[in-house]
C-alpha cells in the first residue's frame, strides 16, 4: 500500500471521528498540520519547512496552469 493510501486512511478515520463528536474537517485538518510540522521541526531545518510550506501555498489553486522549467 502507498504511503498516500495509508496517510488518506488515517485522515478520512480521524475527519469521521472527530465528525461524530460535532468537530469540522478544517478543524481536524489544522491540527494535523501542526503535528506535520512538529515532525519536520525534529527532521528538518527552519529554512527547509518554510521552503516547502511556501510551495505549497503558491500552488494552492488546482484550477491555475503553472509552467515548469526543464534543464
Amino acid at each position: 500500500m502507498s504511503i498516500s493510501k495509508i496517510v488518506k486512511r488515517h485522515l478520512d478515520a480521524a475527519i469521521a471521528e472527530a465528525g461524530l463528536q460535532g468537530h469540522p474537517p478544517e478543524t481536524v485538518a489544522r491540527t494535523m498540520l501542526s503535528f506535520v510540522i512538529e515532525v519536520y521541526r525534529e527532521h528538518r531545518d527552519l529554512a527547509d519547512i518554510r521552503e516547502e510550506l511556501q510551495y505549497a501555498i503558491e500552488n494552492l489553486d488546482p484550477n491555475e496552469t503553472y509552467e515548469f522549467m526543464r534543464p
